[in-house]
């Protein structure tokens, strides 16, 4: 699972020093200052506290400070992220089996909400809330089309019935918006998921990236691209870090 989000980045990105363990992986801050305080990895780690798993990120700034401009449209909207790439199997979550990169993300995009049971801001509404920093299991696949990172989230093709989570927020592509409990603040941002919702693993491996997506301005496929990737923990996506359940 790990070779395709490699080799499809690998051209994109500049080396760093890290080191990883039983500690997650540890980053160097951008030495040139290229990469945004609030994006500049330092640590990622995936630990066990009680019954879930806890998605960490440790920024040299302000995890979350920094959001999308709103532009007025869903089309060619921006979508700012904390992504946490996996070699957990995207059957884990219920998409179809082997369908691509199965990675947890925190996002924000303010001109468009894709969490419809939820009501974030807590108004009586729920479809006005997606500059809130939430969370998604996404399906990321290559696509030459989507640019030098060549990745995207995994369209549905028109007429197409993929197996996908019931929390699925109905959007042509695959996603899912479980609505874990999140915090993004200080230096840190993470992530709540219970072990039960992916199926207790023994063991998998993950990496840790900042980056940005658009939507595309057509809206056709592919719909949702990665359009910028800011940093990432390993220098290399090889997600070297492991987490093994019996050494919680």
């Amino acid at each position: 699972m790990k070779a395709p989000f490699v080799f499809a980045l690998g051209a994109l990105l500049v080396g760093q020093a890290w080191a990883h363990g039983p500690g997650g992986i540890h980053s160097e801050k951008s030495a040139d200052g290229k990469v945004e305080a609030a994006f500049d990895l330092v640590h990622t780690r995936v630990f066990k506290d009680g019954d879930n798993l806890v998605f960490e990120q440790l920024v040299d700034g302000e995890a979350g400070s920094r959001v999308p401009t709103a532009k007025g449209s869903f089309a060619g909207a921006e979508v700012y992220s904390y992504v946490w790439p996996t070699s957990l199997d995207s059957g884990s979550v219920g998409f179809e089996q082997g369908s691509g990169i199965l990675a947890l993300a925190l996002t924000s995009h303010p001109d468009f909400d894709d969490t419809p049971q939820l009501d974030e801001n807590r108004d009586g509404k729920k479809d006005n809330d997606g500059g809130l920093w939430h969370s998604h299991w996404v399906v990321l696949t290559k696509d030459a089309s989507c640019g030098p990172s060549g990745l995207k989230v995994r369209d549905i093709p028109e007429g197409a019935k993929p197996k996908l989570p019931a929390t699925w927020p109905g959007a042509p592509i695959y996603i899912d918006s479980p609505g874990y409990d999140l915090s993004v603040k200080k230096d840190a941002a993470q992530i709540r998921v219970p072990l039960s919702a992916v199926g207790f693993p023994e063991s998998f491996n993950y990496d840790g990236v900042t980056a940005a997506l658009q939507v595309n301005a057509d809206l056709h496929d592919p719909l949702l691209c990665v359009s910028s990737v800011w940093d990432v923990a390993s220098g290399d996506l090889s997600l070297p870090a492991t987490f093994k359940l019996k050494e919680q």
